[in-house]
């Protein structure tokens, strides 16, 4: 006979699974001219911003003369805010990014926490082949994707089950969030510069520009190529000259 529900599972909202991530610029500051302004004043005093767009062509040479000597500072005097939702597991390998960053990520002590969770899609390789640091990911066959799937769906219902009846059993947020998993879907606002993005793509992207090359775990570039797409809207000329450049931050 199947049993009822608990009042704990017939408060709960659904649990929803995701296979996305969410990145959302909500505010900026950001633009090559700002770049250009931090840059000349070392030279050519105070400018105003009037005059500094008036050689397209100076501008471009002097952000990727800026760019290939690796002067960095000019590239800090701007700033752009996004709101991020990904995975827990996202956010601690984002935040292995310290310098010119700014985190305030939503709280599991002040707030019950949603069950949303992520999945991962079809098209995400499973299998790592090769030996630590020389392996590489390939495709899984969909027998191992559905597994996969399988699995953390069913372990995601059961601990958010026992997070709910801990909540209802009057246990504070703080301790009964212990039970969730990291891929429990989080949200924060990240605040940066050009010179800090910069660091974080040419880490966490793989791009066939990149003179060096990089690793990222998949999700965190889903991240990362979102980002950069803001950016280049922003300020074109810093991004290509970042491309021309080895995609390398000054």
């Amino acid at each position: 006979m199947p049993t009822e529900p608990s009042a704990a599972e017939s408060a709960a909202p659904p649990v929803r699974f995701r296979e996305d991530v969410t990145v959302e610029l909500v505010k900026h500051s950001a633009s090559d001219t700002d770049v250009l302004w931090a840059a000349r004043v070392s030279t050519a005093g105070e400018q105003s911003l009037d005059e500094l767009g008036k050689a397209p062509e100076r501008s471009k040479g002097l952000i990727n003369y800026l760019m290939r000597d690796r002067h960095g500072s000019p590239f800090e005097h701007n700033s752009m805010t996004f709101f991020v939702s990904a995975p827990i597991f996202v956010f601690r390998e984002f935040q292995r990014h310290r310098v010119g960053w700014s985190y305030n990520e939503e709280s599991g002590r002040y707030r019950e926490l949603q069950p949303v969770f992520y999945v991962p899609a079809p098209d995400r390789k499973l299998v790592q082949e090769g030996r630590p640091g020389k392996y590489e990911f390939v495709d899984g066959t969909p027998d191992q994707h559905k597994a996969a799937v399988a699995a953390m769906e069913e372990s995601y219902v059961r601990s958010y089950q026992a997070y709910q009846e801990m909540l209802a059993a009057g246990i504070a947020r703080e301790v009964a969030r212990a039970t969730l998993p990291v891929g429990l879907f989080s949200s924060m606002y990240a605040t940066c510069n050009a010179r800090s993005l910069m660091h974080f793509l040419g880490l966490r992207t793989t791009h066939e520009l990149a003179s060096v090359p990089t690793f990222p775990q998949r999700e965190i570039e889903m991240v990362a190529e979102q980002m950069e797409a803001a950016w280049a809207e922003l300020m074109p000329l810093t991004h290509a000259a970042f491309n021309a450049n080895g995609r390398v931050a000054p």
